[in-house]
Formats: C-alpha cells, sequence, structure tokens
C-alpha cells in the first residue's frame, strides 16, 4: 500500500491540464488540421495566390486556438476547481483508490477508472474521458512512485 500527503503546484497543475487536452483525439485532430491550413494559407501567400488579409486572418485563428489550448483552457479550469487547493493524502492499494482531506474521505474501486496516463508531473486516473483525477508524483517517495506506477498498470488499462 502506499500512503502520503500531497498538495497540488499551480504551475504544474496547469501543465498537467494541457497534456490532458493535447492527449484528447479530437484536440489532436483540430491542431493538425490548423496547422496544416496554417502552412498551406503560408504556402499559398508566398506564391502569390492569397491576399494579406486572408493570410492575417489564417494566422489569427492559429494563434487563437494555440493561445486558447495552451493557456486560457487550463488556467480557467485551475480557477474554477477548488480542488486544486486543498490538501490531500493519497492511499493506493490492491483494491481501492483513495484520497482524503479534512473534509472527508473518498474511495473508488479499481474498475471505477477507465484509464490512466503518465505526464511529467502526474498521474492521470481517468473515470472516463472526459472527468479525471490527477495525482502528483510527489505524493510518493522515492521508490513509491514505481510502486504506485505498477498498482496502477497493474489494475487500470493504459491510456
Amino acid at each position: 500500500m502506499v500512503s502520503n500527503y500531497f498538495t497540488y503546484n499551480k504551475s504544474k497543475v496547469i501543465q498537467a491540464l494541457r497534456y490532458h487536452f493535447i492527449s484528447r483525439k479530437e484536440i489532436k485532430l483540430m491542431m493538425i488540421f490548423v496547422n496544416v491550413f496554417a502552412i498551406l494559407s503560408a504556402a499559398l501567400f508566398f506564391f502569390k495566390k492569397i491576399s494579406p488579409l486572408a493570410f492575417l486572418i489564417s494566422s489569427m485563428l492559429w494563434f487563437f486556438l494555440m493561445f486558447l489550448f495552451w493557456f486560457l483552457l487550463p488556467t480557467v479550469i485551475y480557477k474554477r476547481n477548488a480542488t486544486f487547493r486543498d490538501d490531500f493524502r493519497v492511499h493506493l492499494d490492491h483494491t481501492e483508490f483513495s484520497i482524503e482531506n479534512e473534509r472527508g474521505r473518498r474511495s473508488w474501486a479499481w474498475t471505477s477508472f477507465s484509464s490512466w496516463m503518465e505526464s511529467p508531473h502526474f498521474f492521470h486516473l481517468y473515470f472516463n474521458p472526459r472527468s479525471f483525477f490527477i495525482i502528483p508524483k510527489e505524493a510518493f517517495d522515492g521508490d513509491e512512485v514505481h510502486e504506485a506506477r505498477k498498482v496502477l498498470a497493474e489494475k487500470i488499462n493504459k491510456k
């Protein structure tokens, strides 16, 4: 069993939310489409096939979408979710995952999670594609990170 206390670091949570958004299929496809569109518009502008206004509009679209997914959306979600400002204790064992804070405790059977993903500073535990919980790796000391990874790999499908 792995059990430790943790708090969330704002900059690391925002980075984890970026990983979450970038890992979603529909956002990946949209970003690929927008990047191809931007490259195509730049090439067409270079060969004088489109006006500077059309190139400017396509560039603004690219900048807006990158700003939206990289800065605005993670920051808004962080600010709206009070969970990121609490102190928690996490428990991982072979039967369940649970967290607790000063207001109470909540446990989930491993079957409640559909998948998990690892980012540089967090483990992302997904209930479904839109609902997830992130656990900072800092919550685990030394070899406990490897033990936590092992338990997650055993109990939940990797994304």
